[in-house]
């Protein structure tokens, strides 16, 4: 075994072991003497992991696509709502990576499912963690419709304080942190922020278990009570 497979092997045996707490209870909309609750809007995001030439650990991002509705042009994690079909978060991530960037579910192995985010909207975002051995075998195939750009940023660049900006927002009367990563790939520049942003905070620190060296401040809403 070479030391990119162990080293893969080791943070799939330890992600393994990773127990998302308890504290973020899900409730449905509406009132307990509603005879029938609504399920809540529910997505799954892919963090898709693999080793770089340098043996960093990347992630894979994506550039919505300008014409969409929503966040058009922002980059974002591939993923998108669940559907009636879906066994769980899981089968979400991988479906909605596959008919994003054309990422055959076969060459991730999934390992663990992070604790949900909340946005402003009441979206609950799973986080499914996912390792690609051979990258190599992962050639992007955007659909055009939803992704202009696929590429990947080294996950610890999460951690540290290089090339982040961050706003004070306030939402409710809770202020809280907006954080903005930028990053160059192939000429192009991107700006990570946000609830992409917050999740990839999450994960880089559970991956090296150690806090980011800024002042993160989340905002409240991320871990609220879905009423």
């Amino acid at each position: 075994m070479d030391s990119e497979d162990l080293t893969l092997k080791i943070l799939t045996e330890e992600l393994r072991l990773y127990k998302p707490p308890h504290s973020i209870p899900i409730q449905q909309s509406g009132s307990d003497s509603e005879p029938a609750r609504r399920k809540p809007n529910r997505a799954a995001v892919l963090i898709c992991l693999f080793q770089g030439e340098n043996g960093d650990l990347h992630v894979i991002l994506t550039k919505r696509s300008s014409t969409l509705s929503s966040h058009s042009g922002e980059v974002s994690l591939p993923g998108g709502k669940r559907e009636e079909g879906d066994a769980d978060d899981i089968e979400t991530a991988m479906r909605e990576a596959k008919e994003e960037i054309g990422l055959d579910p076969s060459l991730v192995n999934p390992v663990t499912v992070l604790e949900p985010f909340v946005n402003k909207r009441g979206m609950i975002v799973v986080p499914v963690v996912g390792i690609l051995s051979d990258k190599k075998a992962f050639v992007p195939a955007p659909n055009a419709s939803e992704v202009e750009a696929v590429f990947d940023t080294p996950l610890e660049m999460f951690l540290k304080d290089e090339n982040r900006r961050a706003e004070e927002r306030e939402w409710m009367g809770d202020k809280y942190l907006l954080h903005y990563f930028d990053y160059e790939a192939e000429n192009e520049r991107y700006v990570i922020w946000a609830l992409t942003a917050g999740i990839l905070i999450r994960t880089a620190s559970i991956v090296y278990q150690r806090p980011p060296a800024f002042l993160e401040r989340k905002p409240k809403f991320w871990s609220r009570i879905v009423n």
